[in-house]
């Protein structure tokens, strides 16, 4: 008679031992019969760290050429994002906050990898959020229209860019948490087992 699953990978003390999906939305997680669960994750931290400050560096090269070419080349006027360190450059504010705004959503990729089952899912609807709230800001902030749409344009750039590459940064350093070995059936810290009762 043939298996209705196919045989799974045994891990000291018994236990299927979960290996990485292909999918990279699974989290490179699998759940089997045996063992239903997640595992916990982690990041490689050094590389994690690399490809987030990577990251940022794209984003404010986006704010800073989105500046240059709309208001430089064209000659038409943008609605100035928050300058945050008083710097009086519109170009300075564009790529400071993109920055910040790639920095901040890897810090925030990074806790839900340590904290949450599915932290690529959470983290993409998070991110969707965070691009639409940072794309209607300008039409807020001035009753010029064509102003608004342009500093639209560059920040939805910047929150696209940033969610695609910290996607990837993130499918290559997430890795399964390393866990204890359950004890072997009889062995050291088993509970006995006792007949049944008639």
């Amino acid at each position: 008679m043939t298996q209705p699953y196919p045989p799974q990978p045994q891990r000291p003390g018994g236990g299927a031992q979960p290996t990485p999906s292909g999918d990279p939305s699974s989290d490179f997680t699998t759940a089997s019969p045996q063992d239903p669960y997640d595992p916990k994750l982690t990041l490689e931290g050094g590389r994690y760290v690399a490809g987030a400050l990577a990251t940022a560096l794209v984003a404010a090269l986006i704010g800073l050429v989105g500046v240059v070419v709309i208001e430089g080349i064209f000659d038409q006027d943008m609605v100035p994002p928050p300058d945050l360190f008083n710097t009086g450059s519109h170009t300075a504010a564009f790529a400071i906050d993109g920055a910040i705004f790639a920095i901040l959503a890897a810090a925030v990729l990074a806790l839900l990898v340590v904290s949450t089952p599915r932290p690529k899912r959470f983290f993409g609807w998070l991110m969707v959020l965070a691009t639409a709230l940072v794309t209607v800001l300008p039409f807020a902030w001035t009753s010029h229209l064509d102003r608004a749409v342009l500093a639209a344009v560059v920040n939805l750039v910047i929150g696209v860019a940033t969610w695609s590459l910290l996607a990837g940064v993130a499918t290559r350093t997430i890795r399964p948490a390393a866990r204890a070995a359950r004890p072997a059936a009889g062995g050291p810290g088993t509970p006995p087992s006792y007949p049944p009762r008639g």
